[in-house]
């Protein structure tokens, strides 16, 4: 079973993210589960998405404690919210960030396992018009993971977004393209 911990601001997209990976793995014949973390924050304050996804059964019913996969939605969050805790030793963090992979690692505390950054604000600025990093972070989330298909994760979009579908693809497309991996 692989478990994603998903970090981001209210109205920011973590939950619809969370949502868009389950959807995209139940439609490829695994099993998945993903559901959010927060209580009456507002827009903007920090939240939680969880998503498991395994060839078996899940019968887990509790957030992610030890996550395989984190993924930083909010550039800032790294400096307010340890988005570390708990990662297993061989995992992933995804982070939207301009900056350097120094600075990064700085950020994160020295952490000095496997990461994927992507200035996906930029992105989504850019073909959305929209500071919403959502769908751009699935693309990152793709190229460092692989853990699903391409192709169901747009149909994924599709189906969510309807005619905004295609600018949430390209989004996805060029972030794909553009991640960073530091292994």
């Amino acid at each position: 079973m692989i478990e994603i911990r998903l970090h981001g601001r209210g109205g920011q997209g973590a939950v619809t993210s969370a949502e868009l990976i389950a959807i995209s793995a139940i439609n490829q014949d695994k099993y998945a589960q993903a559901f959010p973390s927060f209580g009456p924050e507002r827009r903007g304050a920090p939240v939680m998405a969880f998503v498991r996804v395994s060839d078996e059964r899940i019968r887990l019913r509790e957030k992610v404690y030890h996550p395989d996969i984190v993924v930083v939605l909010d550039p800032s969050l790294p400096t307010i919210v340890k988005v570390t805790d708990g990662l297993k030793e061989d995992g992933w963090v995804i982070l939207n960030s301009h900056k350097d992979e120094k600075t990064l690692r700085e950020m994160l505390g020295g952490y000095q396992g496997k990461m994927a950054v992507v200035d996906a604000t930029k992105i989504a600025l850019e073909v959305l018009g929209l500071p919403i990093t959502n769908t751009t972070m699935l693309g990152a989330f793709l190229k460092a993971t692989g853990l699903v298909d391409r192709k169901y994760l747009e149909e994924a979009l599709e189906h969510r977004f309807g005619r905004l579908a295609e600018k949430n693809k390209a989004a996805m497309a060029r972030a794909l393209e553009e991640t960073k991996l530091y292994t």
